[in-house]
C-alpha cells in the first residue's frame, strides 16, 4: 500500500514500520509535477521512529545567460580547471539554446540552484558533426548535490526535448578524467561515436551518442 505525500504537507519525524530514514522527492519538471510513492507500513509491523524528509526538485526552462546558469557555468569551469588544466573553450551563445532549436534547464532542490544542462542543433560539419544531431552541452550537478539523480533527470527532459524538436541523436563530449561522467552516461543508453567538436583531437576526449 503507499500513499502520494503532496507537495504542500510538512513533514514531520512520524511513526513507521523502517530502520533508517526516508527521503521524498517530489518533482516539477518544466511545469509537470510528480510525487513519488511512500510506502506506508502494514498494520501487523512494528513501530518504529523515523525521521523523513521531503526535497523538492524543480527543473526550470532559463535562458543560457540567466544568472543561475551562469553562476552553475563558473563552478564547471572551475571543475575544468582543476581537472583538465584549463576550462572548456568550446564557443557557445545564447540563442543557440533557445527552442525549437536548444534547450537550457536549471535544476533547483529546495529553491538553490543545483544542476544544469542543455543541447544545441547541429548540422553536417568539418568538426564532425551530422545532420539531426543535438549536442549536450553544460551538464553539471554541484558536488554537495550529487549522488541524488537531478544529472538522469535533466538528461532525461533534454532528450524528450530534442526528439519532440525532430532531432535524431543526442551527441556529447566528456573527458577520461570525469569518469562519473562516463559511467552515468552509459547507464543512460550511450556509446561511443567518431570524435567531433573542439577537442576531437584530444587523447583525452571521450565522445558519446544517443538514438532519439
Amino acid at each position: 500500500m503507499s500513499a502520494a505525500v503532496p507537495s504542500s504537507q510538512a513533514v514531520k519525524p512520524f511513526l513507521a514500520a523502517a530502520r533508517r530514514p526516508f527521503t521524498f522527492t517530489v518533482v516539477t519538471v518544466v511545469g509537470i509535477r510528480q510525487t513519488i510513492p511512500v510506502p506506508l507500513p502494514r498494520p501487523d509491523q512494528g513501530r518504529v521512529s523515523c525521521v523523513c524528509t521531503m526535497v523538492h526538485v524543480r527543473i526550470e526552462i532559463v535562458r543560457y545567460d540567466h544568472p543561475d546558469a551562469v553562476a552553475l557555468t563558473a563552478l564547471v569551469q572551475r571543475e575544468y580547471e582543476e581537472r583538465y588544466g584549463g576550462g572548456d573553450a568550446t564557443s557557445m551563445e545564447v540563442g543557440q539554446f533557445a527552442p525549437p532549436r536548444g534547450l537550457f534547464l536549471v535544476g533547483y532542490a529546495d529553491g538553490a540552484a543545483v544542476a544544469m544542462g542543455g543541447w544545441r542543433a547541429q548540422v553536417r560539419s568539418p568538426e564532425g558533426y551530422s545532420d539531426g544531431d543535438a549536442e549536450v552541452k553544460r551538464m553539471y550537478v554541484s558536488p554537495d548535490a550529487r549522488g541524488r539523480g537531478h544529472a538522469r533527470r535533466i538528461l532525461a527532459a533534454l532528450e524528450d526535448s530534442a526528439r519532440s524538436a525532430g532531432r535524431e541523436r543526442m551527441v556529447l563530449e566528456t573527458g577520461l578524467k570525469q569518469p562519473e561522467a562516463i559511467s552515468l552516461y552509459r547507464s543512460c543508453g550511450y556509446t561511443d561515436v567518431s570524435k567531433f567538436g573542439l577537442y576531437r583531437d584530444e587523447p583525452l576526449s571521450v565522445c558519446l551518442g544517443k538514438a532519439l
